[in-house]
This record gives structure tokens, C-alpha cells and sequence, in this order.
């Protein structure tokens, strides 16, 4: 498994995202708040991380949420997945909805998220004035689901 180096500034070292194993394509995210946090259902919260990134140019960084949370509270990341672009430098801040019947609580250093780096390739758009056709065309939505 290959590595990039990330550089990282944060102030509490306890919240610096981590590998639970070897083999894990995602690291853990930690609330970085002093407090409890409830959310309650049916709404969402922005919840601070306390880490910057400076992500390497061809790299972004995508949240995704923590399966535990989705399937014993219901609660998951609500913009599924987020983006950090390579040239954003501010604080990761993940925003965590609830879509249970109970509050949730965050507490202080819970891991609220799975950060997973990925390459980006941007396309070069090119207009044409016909599409290559397809055995499956325009449809969309269902269209080449099995029965």
C-alpha cells in the first residue's frame, strides 16, 4: 500500500486522523469540541474536526460517514460523500445528520467520520454535436436494473 504525506496543522495531537488497521482505505475524524453536542432528530449540526490539511496538488479528501453511526443511530454525513479540494487550508468541519427518532449525543474526540484520500482527475470537456450510441441509450434511473 502506498502512502502520501499530508501536511497537517492541529492543536490537540489526539485529534489527528488515524488508521484503525493496516489495510483501511479510511482514516477516523474526531470531534473537536469541549462539550456534548446533541443533535436532534430530524436535524443536522456542523461539528469542527480541528485539523487543516494542505493536500497534495491531484488529491482531495472525501468524508464519508461512520457505517457503526448509520446503522445503530441512524445518524450519517449528510452531504455524502464531502469534498476537500486540494487548495483549501481551512478547518474540516463535518456535518452529521440525524435521521433517527432519538437525539444523538457527540461527545468531546468521538470519531464522527471516515477521511478518505483520493485522486482526482479533472475531464476536459469537449463539445460534439452527437454521442456515441449505446445498447443502453438514454435510459436512466432503473433502466438496466435486473428483475
Amino acid at each position: 500500500m502506498s502512502r502520501v504525506t499530508v501536511p497537517i496543522q492541529v492543536e490537540d495531537e489526539e485529534l489527528i486522523p488515524a488508521y484503525a488497521t493496516s489495510f483501511a482505505s479510511g482514516c477516523d475524524a474526531r470531534a473537536a469540541i469541549l462539550e456534548p453536542l446533541t443533535i436532534a432528530p430530524g436535524t443536522s449540526a456542523l461539528v469542527p474536526t480541528g485539523i487543516k490539511l494542505a493536500l497534495p496538488e491531484g488529491y482531495e479528501i472525501q468524508v464519508r460517514p461512520r457505517s457503526g453511526f448509520a446503522l445503530k443511530n441512524q445518524v450519517t454525513v449528510l452531504n455524502t460523500p464531502g469534498t476537500i479540494d486540494s487548495d483549501y487550508r481551512g478547518e474540516i468541519c463535518i456535518i452529521l445528520m440525524n435521521h433517527g427518532k432519538e437525539p444523538f449525543v457527540v461527545t468531546p474526540k468521538m470519531r464522527i467520520a471516515q477521511l478518505v484520500l483520493a485522486s482526482v482527475i479533472q475531464a476536459a470537456f469537449v463539445r460534439e454535436d452527437a454521442l456515441s450510441l449505446t445498447q443502453r441509450g438514454r435510459g436512466g434511473f432503473g433502466h438496466t436494473g435486473a428483475h
